[in-house]
């Protein structure tokens, strides 16, 4: 199935809780939330919509490499973005399987990812992944800009609900 990406948000007041256990923040089968997972007599089905509403889960499938290799730091001791934060990490690999990768940004780190989002483009990530990743066909462009562009909602959201996410890579 490969490494995914979900994040759920949390209210203002609810910080102490998912720094403490950001477990908490986060479902037990967030694939299941994404995708509209149901079981009705043993069997298995999605309904190909997202479980949750859109302002309580981020969902970017595979596409969150993409977006975090396009923020990361350029370099070493390159400009770090604030958008970078909500993309960095990666899954722990051990021999019988792997750890996801857990992070909390409290609402008052949302604000200026939300800025830093809105201010890149989506050409300027079209651009880079031509250049960066030249095998990619043009709907796989498509698809990593769809979920930038979500991601700016999701965020852009928390940022004036005055909420937190906790994210898991994994």
């Amino acid at each position: 199935m490969g490494i995914r990406y979900y994040a759920y948000a949390f209210n203002g007041d609810d910080t102490k809780d998912a720094l403490a256990d950001p477990r908490l923040a986060l479902s037990a089968d967030p694939l299941a939330d994404s995708w509209g997972l149901t079981s009705a007599d043993g069997v298995i089905f999605t309904t190909s919509e997202q479980a949750v509403p859109v302002c309580d889960l981020l969902y970017l499938d595979k596409a969150w490499r993409y977006l975090q290799a396009f923020t990361s730091p350029l370099g070493a001791g390159g400009h770090r973005r604030p958008a970078y934060s909500m993309f960095e990490g990666d899954v722990t690999m051990h021999i019988d399987g792997w750890e996801p990768w857990v992070r909390v940004l409290v609402p008052s780190d949302i604000a200026a990812i939300a800025k830093d989002l809105s201010d890149l483009t989506d050409n300027e990530l079209r651009s880079w992944l031509e250049d960066s990743v030249p095998s990619e066909r043009d709907t796989d462009v498509l698809y990593v800009v769809g979920y930038l562009q979500k991601a700016r909602v999701f965020v852009s959201g928390l940022a004036a609900a005055g909420r937190g996410l906790v994210y898991m890579i994994g």
